[in-house]
């Protein structure tokens, strides 16, 4: 038989060939009743009721398939399950032909006849249905296809109770052909030779390693949930000495009866929020500038700075330098990057980039010549609550790390800005603008280069709005936002990263480099795709609430400020701003101003307020251009 040919015609031939099942099981089941092959008047079976049953159960019998979808079966895919299918709904059937005749007077046969009839009749079907099956594979064959994925696992489950039965339904049906279900292990010895949703038991854990070596499985899925430790850990060990991939899965049932979908289904990608393009490098050039260099990067245990280390590696430097006050996340890099690169030079230093002497005996000991600035305190209401701190850290934390570069010659000097430094309502984005004229005074007095690299949010960094809001999904809610008409920029971590290092290969000494981010997107917005994203709906399963701006938050970032000017690269996603005339003179008289404050200890709220708008010209109140 043709595929095609049956693919044209399979909508009319199915049905026909229903009906003919009908009657061939009928007339089977008369010649076995009367002794004869030859249909005449019996008392048993009268010619006209005869008839009128065969009529009627090719239409009850066309419903009964139509309403069950039986026709929509993919037949070159149907299994076990569905053979026994059709022998049940040929029973079903024939049983409703009995009551219908009952209730319309028609003298009728026994229902011993019926049920006998029906079972006949689903046989016949099953077998001119196993037919096109061998006929159609044959075709392909004869055609050189394989129907089969080409990449189809064979598998064997361990455990043959409830849950191992929705996962084989499961495989079945939405996931049917990816894996080949080789059979099931169960430690039970009562249910060896059974079978579990039409997949059969074939032995306990004693068996695995052979059954694994005999029928070249290479996936087991371990699906017993009520299991003690211990029992848990030996079968796992006798899964481990064989070839196969193992994969322990949770509870089903917790799954289904979860309120809480979300955590427990899947990870929701971010990336699909933004739409876009993957990002297009040079690698030959940067290359050039990283490969086989000292690199430093400072903040190495955050979101930015960990990825930063991560792409650095790609390029081979002579010696990665990771810095970090906070040591767990600087050890959990740590640990990455030296099983993923084991013979290469990495080292991880727990510093506060604060330590003025700390960071002169960094440099002079390891000779950086290339730095990545990311090291900051970067989360806005918190910093508007602790000025001093960001000024510490974000302002003379910098200017201690450029000191130390221009003193021992560090080629290349990168700073990781912000957003939020353009036109500064918050005293975190004023302190990073200060950061920017740092850079670009030193650089004209230095044979460093120094430049920063501007962008806005990233998705799922350390203290971003993104895990927060799947937190609070996973919590069931309410997903808070400040304002319905707030909007940031977002690209992705890694695409950011990407971005940083591609920079670099334009730098010549003073720039700051604008990553191109695309539209800003409402963060109200935002939160509604995650959520629906998520399988909700909301409004219905989770509530959005708007709580109202924070202090220093205003509705919209930008990324040039006024007299600013954008300059193109080689790079569509890299853009350069004109540098700005300041001299290291007039950062210093700037730095004293603030110097006066720490030594002082000054905490009055307005006062250091009044200080950062004479230091930075376009720091302004949120009011100012929020519209309130």
């Amino acid at each position: 038989m043709n595929v095609d040919s049956f693919g044209r015609y399979r909508n009319l031939l199915l049905p026909l060939m229903d009906c003919v099942s009908v009657v061939l099981g009928y007339y089977f089941m008369f010649a076995l009743t009367t002794d004869s092959f030859i249909i005449h008047q019996t008392n048993i079976i009268p010619i006209d009721n005869f008839i009128t049953s065969i009529i009627l159960a090719i239409i009850i019998l066309q419903i009964v398939f139509r309403l069950t979808k039986r026709h929509t079966n993919i037949i070159r895919y149907e299994t076990n399950q569905d053979y026994i299918m059709y022998i049940i709904l040929s029973v079903v059937s024939l049983l409703i032909v009995a009551i219908i005749e009952d209730i319309m007077g028609i003298d009728n046969p026994s229902i011993k006849f019926n049920l006998a009839t029906g079972i006949v009749i689903g046989a016949i079907t099953v077998v001119y249905r196993l037919g096109i099956k061998y006929a159609l594979l044959s075709d392909l064959a004869h055609r050189g296809i394989n129907y089969a994925p080409k990449n189809q696992k064979r598998l064997l489950i361990i455990g043959g109770g409830y849950s191992a039965n929705n996962i084989i339904k499961t495989l079945q049906t939405s996931l049917k052909g990816k894996y080949e279900i080789i059979g099931i292990i169960d430690d039970n010895k009562k249910r060896l030779g059974y079978s579990v949703a039409g997949v059969k038991i074939i032995g306990n854990r004693n068996h695995i390693q052979k059954i694994c070596e005999n029928e070249d499985i290479d996936t087991i899925f371990f699906t017993i949930v009520n299991i003690d430790n211990k029992n848990k850990k030996e079968i796992l060990e006798i899964c481990s000495k064989t070839s196969a991939k193992v994969k322990t899965l949770p509870d089903l049932r917790e799954i289904i009866s979860s309120e809480n979908l979300y955590g427990k289904l899947k990870d929701i990608e971010i990336e699909d929020l933004l739409g876009r393009e993957p990002v297009e490098l040079d690698n030959n050039n940067i290359q050039s500038i990283i490969g086989d260099k000292v690199v430093l990067v400072t903040g190495g245990g955050g979101s930015i700075g960990s990825e930063l280390c991560r792409q650095v590696m790609l390029h081979h430097p002579k010696k990665l330098l990771m810095i970090d006050i906070y040591e767990n996340s600087l050890y959990d890099i740590e640990l990455e990057l030296k099983d993923k690169y084991p013979s290469e030079n990495i080292k991880a230093v727990v510093a506060n980039i604060r330590d003025r002497r700390r960071m002169l005996e960094l440099f002079e000991e390891h000779q950086p010549e290339v730095v990545f600035h990311a090291a900051a305190h970067k989360h806005v209401p918190l910093m508007e609550n602790n000025p001093t701190e960001a000024i510490k850290n974000n302002i003379f934390g910098t200017y201690n790390l450029v000191n130390a570069a221009d003193k021992y010659n560090t080629s290349r000097f990168i700073l990781i800005s912000t957003d939020k430094a353009v036109n500064p309502t918050n005293i975190m984005g004023a302190t990073k603008r200060l950061c920017e004229m740092i850079i670009q005074a030193k650089n004209k007095e230095s044979e460093t280069d120094f430049v920063a690299v501007r962008f806005g949010n990233v998705l799922g960094s350390n203290g971003s709005v993104v895990p927060l809001f799947k937190k609070q999904i996973a919590e069931g809610g309410p997903v808070t936002v400040t304002h319905k008409d707030i909007t940031r920029f977002f690209m992705t971590i890694p695409e950011a990263v990407a971005l940083v290092l591609q920079s670099i290969t334009y730098a010549k000494g003073g720039e700051i480099f604008v990553l191109n981010m695309g539209e800003p997107v409402k963060i109200y917005d935002l939160a509604k795709s995650l959520i629906e994203l998520s399988g909700l709906t909301p409004g219905k399963d989770i509530d959005i609430t708007f709580t109202g701006l924070r202090p220093g938050e205003k509705l919209y970032e930008e990324l040039l400020m006024d007299e600013e000017n954008l300059e193109s690269t080689g790079h569509e996603k890299i853009f350069i701003t004109e540098p700005m005339d300041f001299t290291m003179d007039d950062i210093e008289a700037k730095l004293d101003a603030f110097r006066q404050i720490l030594t002082n200890e000054i905490t009055d709220a307005e006062v250091i307020k009044d200080t950062m708008k004479k230091c930075v010209p376009t720091y302004r109140e949120p009011q100012e251009v929020n519209g309130e």
